[in-house]
């Protein structure tokens, strides 16, 4: 039974910062791809950042330079730092887990960020 938990989402100003924690329980990281997706009210879910089992990492395009994924596989944990946060990254930030063989996608409930002023 996997379950992801996502925690350290808020209410912030443009401009300001957040860091979001995704805490793994009944699964072991380090085998596994890990990454945020967000979704805005009314728009599909989207991918933000990806972190293979490697180390190797992709980011959405506007948010590179602002936001950093990291994992560490000893604590099960996924992070994802927000800095220099804009009115559209408002969004529930979900956190994944998944791997191709087998197929297994795993998928926190999320956490609420919200930018405005």
């Amino acid at each position: 039974q996997v379950q992801l938990v996502e925690s350290g989402g808020g209410l912030v100003q443009p401009g300001g910062s957040l860091r979001l924690s995704c805490a793994a329980s009944g699964i072991t990281f380090s085998p596994y791809t890990l990454g945020w997706y967000r979704q805005a009210p009314g728009k599909q879910r989207e991918l933000v950042a990806i972190i293979s089992s490697g180390g190797s990492i992709n980011y959405e395009e506007d948010v590179k330079g602002r936001f950093t994924i990291s994992r560490d596989n000893a604590k099960n944990t996924v992070f994802l730092q927000m800095n220099s946060l804009k009115v559209e990254d408002t969004a529930v930030y979900h956190c994944y887990v998944g791997r191709w063989v087998p197929k297994k996608d795993y998928w926190g409930q999320g956490t609420q960020v919200t930018v405005s002023s």
